[in-house]
């Protein structure tokens, strides 16, 4: 059954760059991982994409947490996880009248829009002052997380939105980012189950990634641990840029 989903040559090359960019997402490119479900899409209905993403994910937060454990923010976790979990929960409850389109397309918006206006303001090396918003604010960005995460697995943009402006220490934002997608990876397992979506070929076929899963989240770490911090978040602006603009034209195309 694994082999059969697999056996399409163009699936299978959706599968594995899908699995590459989780594996970059997963080791410090945070958002990056936003692209991984629409580009199978191309391949499969989004759903089943979905699917065979979440257990290659639930193996690659494994990877990332460890490999940043002893760095990340306390405070941001505390606010952000009760907001994803009710994101996930409401993301679940209206997933048959959710029109998944639309999801993407404003959250393509408002990443692009969030990028440029991050690269304008820090532009030729200027560093802006690091955001103070009060914390209830992480929970309402930690709903949206959960929300595109449940939809579309494509929690990192409203996660950026809310920690990049805080100016973290790049590693601890790599690392704040892994316990804060895990534990919302691991909220979503049930309501997948309850579809009907982690069928014998799906997680076959999962299993078969897994090895290029966590080789390709382990070559993201050592380029996030040699990165220039001062270089990180631009790095991730334009990451923002380019996958805001990829999520409006799949938000137009569905």
């Amino acid at each position: 059954m694994a082999m059969h989903l697999l056996s399409d040559p163009f699936v299978l090359a959706m599968a594995v760059v899908a699995v590459i960019i989780l594996g970059l997402a997963k080791g410090g490119f945070s958002g990056l991982g936003a692209l991984a479900t629409p580009l199978l899409a191309l391949a499969m209905p989004p759903t089943r994409a979905a699917a065979l993403l979440l257990p290659v994910l639930l193996v690659q937060d494994v990877v990332s947490v460890w490999s940043f454990r002893k760095t990340w923010d306390r405070t941001i976790v505390a606010w952000m996880l009760p907001g994803a979990a009710l994101g996930v929960a409401l993301a679940a409850w209206f997933a048959a009248s959710v029109d998944e389109g639309r999801v993407m397309l404003a959250l393509g918006a408002i990443t692009l829009g969030f990028g440029l206006y991050r690269l304008w303001i820090e532009r030729g090396g200027r560093i802006a002052a690091a955001s103070n918003a009060p914390g209830w604010t992480g929970t309402l960005f930690g709903v949206a997380t959960g929300f595109t995460s449940q939809i579309a697995h494509a929690g990192g943009p409203p996660f950026q939105m809310w920690v990049t402006p805080r100016r973290l220490p790049h590693q601890v934002f790599v690392g704040t980012s892994s316990i804060i997608f895990a534990a919302t990876n691991w909220m979503k397992v049930p309501s997948f189950i309850l579809l009907g979506t982690f069928d014998h070929a799906v997680l076959a076929a999962s299993a078969l990634l897994v090895p290029l899963a966590i080789i390709s989240t382990l070559a993201s770490v050592w380029i996030i641990r040699r990165l220039d911090p001062a270089r990180f978040y631009a790095v991730i602006y334009w990451l923002m840029v380019l996958l805001g603009g990829k999520l409006v034209w799949s938000g137009l195309a569905l």
